[in-house]
């Protein structure tokens, strides 16, 4: 019997039509497009407008095109994973109203709160599920409405994030494609230097948390990008020494898009020249968890069955990770 190792066989994206420029926060906020550019190369990042819309809403046409092209409808999904920060509330999951709204009838699911590495943590988990044979067609969507909770007065914050999501299928593949190694690692000791601090059980939603802004993503930038920097690309490089893979071997480097910088010292360290290395970081900022699955849709034309791609993130928590896959299709 060939291993089961659990394999994407369909990704897809999407991103909300409203471009915040650098120059529009130019005029929110005393920073300017040369600063910013050059600190964490972006651009640009997309907005989700409107009344009423939430996560729930980036994920339905991520998810509608995906299934539509992989062929399936949404009664065959087996398990939903919805990795995110930003949940359109804070039960019921944004899974559940997820399968609602694409009528996902057969579906269970839940939320995954791993910040920046939710989409690895959660690619982690459904591929459990393949691999012991108890599900067949697994979907992993990692989604942020950052806009819902940046403040628009703090320049350290604002001009990192943006919304958007993407989503996968994991199927089972018994031709050696798909997940072959995954490395997590999480320091909770570093909670304090990236959090939302309202809103949960410790400070409940007042007037007081309201007014002091607690319930704004904070940031102490200096001591995150230290950590960043070097976990980031400890473990892309660690899980390569693992699998005995050189730089030659690697197809792509798929990492989270929070800082050019990190992106820069992750490839380096993994010894991958930067047409090697997935960045899209200029036009959609820090989207969190939809980052990485954002960027394989957008490379996925390049992509060719057997591709061995590295996947590394870096979020709060602290958490980080790699994940090494060999591409199905």
């Amino acid at each position: 019997m060939s291993k089961i190792h659990a394999a994407i066989t369909a990704v897809n994206g999407y991103v909300p039509d409203y471009i915040l420029t650098n120059k529009e926060l130019e005029t929110m906020v005393d920073t300017n497009d040369e600063w910013i550019v050059s600190r964490t190369g972006i651009k640009e990042r997309r907005i989700l407008k409107g009344e009423g819309l939430a996560t729930s809403d980036l994920a339905v046409p991520a998810v509608k095109g995906l299934l539509e092209k992989r062929g399936i409808t949404a009664a065959e999904i087996d398990l939903i994973i919805f990795c995110t920060s930003t949940p359109d509330m804070l039960f019921p999951a944004t899974a559940n109203i997820l399968a609602d709204k694409i009528g996902a009838k057969n579906a269970w699911g839940y939320d995954l709160q791993a910040a920046c590495s939710g989409f690895l943590f959660g690619l982690t988990t459904g591929s459990q599920f393949i691999e012991s044979g108890k599900h067949k067609k697994v979907l992993v969507v990692g989604a942020d409405k950052m806009s819902s909770v940046v403040n628009y007065k703090d320049r350290n914050t604002c001009i990192l994030f943006g919304d958007g999501c993407g989503a996968v299928l994991l199927e089972p593949n018994t031709e050696g494609n798909g997940i072959q190694d995954t490395l997590l690692k999480t320091d909770g000791s570093g909670g304090q230097y990236l959090n939302i601090k309202g809103g949960g059980s410790l400070n409940p939603a007042s007037h007081e948390t309201v007014e002091a802004g607690l319930h704004y993503a904070y940031q102490e930038g200096k001591t995150v990008f230290k950590f960043a920097v070097t976990n980031m690309a400890d473990v892309a490089h660690e899980i390569m020494v693992r699998n005995q893979l050189t730089a030659d071997d690697i197809a792509w480097l798929v990492p989270h898009q929070a800082n050019k910088r990190i992106i820069d010292a992750t490839a380096e360290r993994a010894g991958l020249p930067e047409e090697k290395v997935m960045i899209n970081i200029h036009k959609y900022g820090n989207t969190t968890s939809g980052t990485i699955p954002l960027c394989l849709w957008e490379w996925e034309s390049q992509l060719k069955k057997g591709d061995n791609l590295v996947l590394a993130a870096f979020g709060g928590g602290f958490t980080w990770g790699s994940i090494y896959l060999k591409w199905a299709y």
